[in-house]
């Protein structure tokens, strides 16, 4: 009697574990066919809201932005976007791996200090499905969010997203957001040098003012100037600026 207990016992601890990974499964089932779903959508639809835009709202640092078309966007900020942040952004596959590698070495000799090497698509990636502060788990959902990204949405959308959520001052975010309040004007009507002085400050938004413009603004929007002329006879640039 006591053998047929202690054997009903186990089968109904291996009834439980199983049943446990059952519903473990189902779970995460259902967040990956929701999350795809969201990818999909995203394709043609804008972000209702990122974590980045929430934190932003919650923490008293507001939230202005008004999504616009791609084609409703100045060239010259498509092309200072690309010049400033990522050059080879129409021609790889999501990831820049040279600099990649440059960056780990760096922060490998320099502990203290971070470099980055992150796309334009994993920017995207980044401020659309996950959050702003560092980490190895956030790095690993990066890369698979911007695999994705390039997978089901393409070039010129990503470039359209990023243009419309990246963080381009404090509780700024988007293009027709950043030209209304430094330059009272739409994304469509940007001067060369003004675009280049928004691009300027996207490595650091809420450090580096454009309006009043710091020196860094100032000094980098000249580099970025540089890089635009260098970069617009570009048969690849070209498409995604036209």
């Amino acid at each position: 009697m006591a053998a047929v207990k202690k054997k009903s016992t186990v089968q109904n601890k291996k009834n439980k574990k199983k049943t446990f990974w059952q519903i473990l499964k189902r779970i995460f089932l259902i967040l990956f066919i929701s999350q795809l779903l969201y990818i999909i959508l995203l394709k043609w639809v804008f972000p209702p809201v990122t974590i980045t835009q929430f934190n932003s709202l919650i923490s008293g640092e507001g939230l202005y932005r008004d999504y616009i078309r791609l084609d409703k966007i100045d060239r010259d900020m498509r092309l200072a976007v690309i010049s400033s942040e990522d050059q080879l952004f129409p021609d790889h596959n999501g990831f820049d791996w040279k600099n990649i590698k440059k960056a780990m070495e760096y922060n490998q000799r320099k502990p203290g200090r971070v470099r980055g090497a992150s796309t334009l698509s994993q920017q995207t990636a980044k401020n659309v499905f996950l959050w702003q502060r560092r980490s190895w788990i956030r790095k690993g959902l990066e890369v698979y969010f911007t695999f994705m990204i390039e997978l089901i949405w393409g070039k010129e959308r990503i470039l359209e997203v990023y243009l419309n959520i990246a963080e381009m001052g404090e509780g700024i975010y988007g293009i027709e957001a950043a030209a209304q309040t430094y330059y009272g004007k739409s994304a469509s009507s940007l001067s060369r040098k003004e675009a280049a002085e928004i691009a300027a400050c996207l490595p650091n938004p809420k450090k580096y003012n454009v309006k009043p413009v710091s020196k860094y603004v100032a000094a980098r929007s000249r580099w970025v100037m540089r890089q635009m002329n260098n970069l617009e006879t570009d048969p690849d640039v070209q498409r995604l600026i036209r």
